[in-house]
C-alpha cells in the first residue's frame, strides 16, 4: 500500500517508502550503537577510530584540533597550562613528552572510577573508542572517557588526590572539569555531563552537570577566535609570567648561539624587570625584619600560638657531601658520579 501524497505517482510513492524505511532501520541501528535517538547527536562526526593506536599517534592527532582539556586554558581558567604553551604545543614548536606520574595514575584508574560510577548509580556506560568532530568545526573535537547507555550523556571520570583544593564533598566541581564538560556536550550534542571523581585515599563523588546552550556557545566562540587568531592567523598569544610559560620559552630556546642583538622595544620591559626584582629584594627583607622579631620573642621556644596562628621554629638537620673535600681526596670517585646540567641564565645590567 502507497503512503504517498500523490498516489498517482509510483515513483514518489516509492521513493518515500524508501526514505521511511531506511530512516526506521537507521534509526534502529543508532538506538542500538547509543541507547537513544538523538537529531543532534546525529549530526556529530566521526573523525577517526582511537582503538589500538599508539600513544604518539594519538598526540599527534591531538594537536590538530582543540580538545577537551584544551578548553579551560582557552578561557584562562587553568592553573597549569598557559595559553602560549597550548600554542606552542598546537603549532607543534613542542616536544612530545611522557605523562607524569599523576597523569598515568588517572589514565589507569580510568576504567576502575567507570566501574565505580556504575556501583554507584545503577547506570551503564560504554567506551566510545572514537575522536569525534565538532559538526561545524574540524578544528573542535573530543575523547570521551565513556558514554551513558540510554541517555544522552557522557561521562569523564577523574582522579585526584587529598590535597586537591575543590571541596568535592560540598558539590564544588572545579572549573577546568566543568570547562571540558561543557566542550564535550557541545561536541557529542549531550544533555548532560557526569563527572566521576575518586580522591585518592578518601572518597568517591559523581555529579551530574547540564546542558546550558549559552555558555556552549560562548565557549565555542572562544575556542574559534582562539584558533583563527593563534593557528590560522599566526600570531602569539601574552607570554604571561605563569611556571607554565616560562618552562615552554626555556623548552624552545634552550642553547644561545653567542650572537648580540639589538632591540629598543624591549627597553620598558628591561627597566620593568630590573624595578622589579629590586621591589622583591626590598620585600624581602623587611619579611626577614618581621620574621627576626618573631624570633627573638621566642628565644628557645619551639612553638608560639597567636590568636589562631601557630609558628614553630625547630631544629633540623641537612645532610650534605662534601665535594671540595671528595674531590680533593678522592677525584676518580668524584668525576665518575659528577652530573652536569646546562641551563641558560638570563641577567640584566645597566652599561654605559
Amino acid at each position: 500500500m502507497c503512503v504517498g501524497r500523490d498516489r498517482k505517482s509510483p515513483l514518489w510513492d516509492q521513493r518515500t517508502i524508501y526514505k521511511h524505511v531506511w530512516k526506521y532501520v537507521y534509526n534502529q541501528i543508532i538506538e542500538q550503537q547509543f541507547g537513544f535517538v538523538n537529531e543532534r547527536r546525529l549530526n556529530m562526526r566521526i573523525l577517526t577510530s582511537t582503538k589500538g593506536m599508539d600513544i604518539e599517534e594519538w598526540r599527534n592527532l591531538r594537536r590538530k584540533s582543540l580538545g577537551g582539556s584544551d578548553a579551560s586554558v582557552i578561557v584562562g581558567l587553568n592553573n597549569w597550562k598557559s595559553s602560549y604553551t597550548l600554542w606552542a604545543d598546537k603549532k607543534g614548536y613542542l616536544p612530545n613528552t611522557e605523562d607524569n606520574e599523576a597523569m598515568r595514575i588517572g589514565s589507569d584508574l580510568e576504567e576502575y572510577v567507570a566501574r565505580r560510577f556504575t556501583e554507584a548509580t545503577g547506570k551503564k556506560v560504554k567506551r566510545r573508542n572514537y575522536m569525534f568532530l565538532h559538526d561545524k568545526y574540524d578544528f573542535i573535537t573530543a575523547n570521551v572517557d565513556r558514554e551513558i547507555v540510554g541517555e544522552k550523556a557522557g561521562l569523564e571520570c577523574k582522579t585526584t588526590n587529598v590535597f586537591a583544593k575543590s571541596d568535592f564533598e560540598n558539590g564544588e566541581i572545579p572549573l577546568y572539569y566543568y570547562c571540558q564538560c561543557m566542550h564535550y556536550m557541545a561536541v557529542m550534542g549531550y544533555e548532560k555531563m557526569y563527572l566521576a571523581v575518586l580522591v585518592l585515599g578518601k572518597a568517591f563523588y559523581w555529579f551530574e552537570i547540564n546542558r546550558d546552550e549559552n555558555e556552549i556557545n560562548n565557549l565555542i566562540e572562544a575556542e574559534k577566535e582562539w584558533w583563527t587568531k593563534y593557528i590560522i592567523n599566526d600570531e602569539i598569544p601574552e607570554i604571561d609570567g605563569s611556571s607554565s610559560t616560562e618552562n615552554t620559552v626555556t623548552t624552545l630556546y634552550p642553547d644561545s648561539n653567542g650572537t648580540t642583538i639589538y632591540d629598543s622595544n624591549l627597553k620598558d620591559d628591561v627597566k620593568m624587570c630590573l624595578n622589579l626584582k629590586a621591589k622583591i629584594k626590598e620585600l624581602q627583607e623587611i619579611s626577614k625584619g618581621y620574621e627576626s622579631k618573631i624570633k627573638a620573642t621566642m628565644g628557645e621556644a619551639e612553638n608560639c600560638l597567636v590568636d589562631n596562628y601557630k609558628v614553630a621554629w625547630k631544629n633540623q638537620e641537612r645532610r650534605s657531601v662534601d665535594t671540595k673535600k671528595l674531590k680533593d681526596e678522592n677525584p676518580e670517585i668524584y668525576n665518575e658520579y659528577l652530573k652536569v646540567t646546562k641551563t641558560r641564565v638570563l641577567r640584566i645590567k645597566e652599561v654605559c
